[in-house]
């Protein structure tokens, strides 16, 4: 196996582990606001707000994409070293991106679905819902600090 092959499958792990947990985040929110909608339509914003949150992480995938995959390290010439620390930057930011991400869609739901039972809980939640989004910017920043030491 050539070492592209390894360096390209961590980018692909990338942005498909933080794409993923995007995706379903979004739509373990999406689905308490359905439900919350039912009990309290005029909250519409706070939810589709609490809802995208957890879109993020996706994009920050998709970030470390554009981070890695430049050509002064992906080329033909690129070494197992530098192959190794590729395929270790998308297993730590995919797999942080996928957890990050649902978890965080599930602190929104239980936000949305306190909005909807007419509590007021949207900063609050909006707070909270900060702390699981903080790790995969730990993993997005762990990306840059990888690139340096490849480079």
């Amino acid at each position: 196996m050539d070492p592209i092959i390894l360096a390209y499958f961590g980018l692909a792990l990338m942005v498909a582990l933080s794409g993923v947990g995007s995706a379903y985040g979004v739509t373990i929110a999406g689905n308490a606001t359905i439900g919350a909608l039912k009990k309290n339509e005029e909250a519409f914003g706070s939810y589709m707000i609490l809802t995208a949150m957890p879109g993020s992480q996706g994009l920050y995938g998709f970030g470390g994409f554009f981070i890695m995959g430049t050509k002064d390290i992906l080329n033909l010439d690129i070494t197992w070293l530098q192959a190794g620390g590729m395929f270790g930057a998308g297993v730590l930011l995919g797999l942080v991106g996928l957890l990050s991400a649902i978890r965080q869609g599930q602190v929104c739901a239980n936000g949305i679905a306190g909005i909807g039972a007419g509590y007021d809980v949207f900063g609050r939640t909006l707070i909270l819902a900060v702390f699981p989004e903080l790790y995969a910017i730990v993993a997005f920043a762990a990306t840059f600090l990888i690139k340096g030491l490849i480079v």
